[in-house]
């Protein structure tokens, strides 16, 4: 598993990776009340904003991590967006990407600089 510097979890299944956000970052916006995801069969760009996530706190934007088209959305948010403050690390899963370049992958924390970049 990687971390971005923006809350990110990145997981390898296989050739896909599937990407939520931290605990952290989901207790940092307090109770998310929606989550807006992209379609299935997106191409994104690393750093395209992909995901909305709206708190009782604030929006946010989440970023696509790598390059590559989006090949399944987590549709369980959109009737409970809850869910990613319940399961950050699990059930609260945003999308899982094809990506075209895993080398940025290599650019991203391990849970140690992570947890240290937290605090």
């Amino acid at each position: 598993m990687k971390f971005t510097e923006e809350h990110e979890w990145l997981r390898e299944e296989g050739e896909l990776i599937i990407v939520g956000i931290t605990e952290h970052a989901a207790t940092q916006l307090g109770d998310i009340v929606f989550v807006e995801l992209p379609d299935v069969g997106d191409t994104v760009s690393k750093d395209d904003e992909v995901v909305v996530i709206e708190s009782v706190k604030a929006a946010s934007d989440i970023l696509a991590p790598l390059d590559g088209e989006i090949v399944e959305v987590n549709e369980a948010l959109a009737d409970a967006p809850a869910t990613v403050n319940e399961d950050a690390m699990e059930g609260g899963w945003f999308f899982k990407i094809k990506p075209s370049d895993l080398s940025p992958m290599d650019d991203y924390l391990d849970e140690a600089a992570y947890k240290k970049l937290i605090g």
